[in-house]
């Protein structure tokens, strides 16, 4: 099953490193059944997205829907700074599988 994007966020998140990035949850069922949740990152400057590592588990859709609007600003930063370790340590052929999804996505 395709990763489904379930909110972008409208303004952008900045990173301790001081740079701006574009955010969105999304979400997939996954084999146990539930929904599992992440967030992606792109810098507004342009450049390759990354992602969190899972962030959240949920009964349905709807409710890892549910659960991506409260997300506040502060949980944003976060995120992004888990994202940003996860894919400094990533193995080089995720970062690769990765950017082709979200091209996937873009086109859209």
């Amino acid at each position: 099953m395709a990763d489904d994007v379930l909110i972008r966020f409208d303004g952008p998140i900045t990173g301790l490193d001081g740079k701006r990035y574009h955010a969105q949850v999304c979400g997939q069922l996954a084999d146990d059944g539930l929904w599992e949740g992440w967030i992606e990152f792109e810098p507004a400057e342009g450049g390759d997205w990354f992602r969190s590592p899972r962030e959240t588990e949920q009964p349905n859709r709807g409710d890892l829907a549910y659960w991506a609007t409260g997300l506040t600003h502060t949980y944003l930063q976060g995120a992004l700074e888990r994202a940003r370790r996860a894919a400094s340590s990533a193995q080089p052929g995720q970062s690769a599988e990765s950017r082709e999804k979200h091209r996937d996505v873009d086109r859209n």
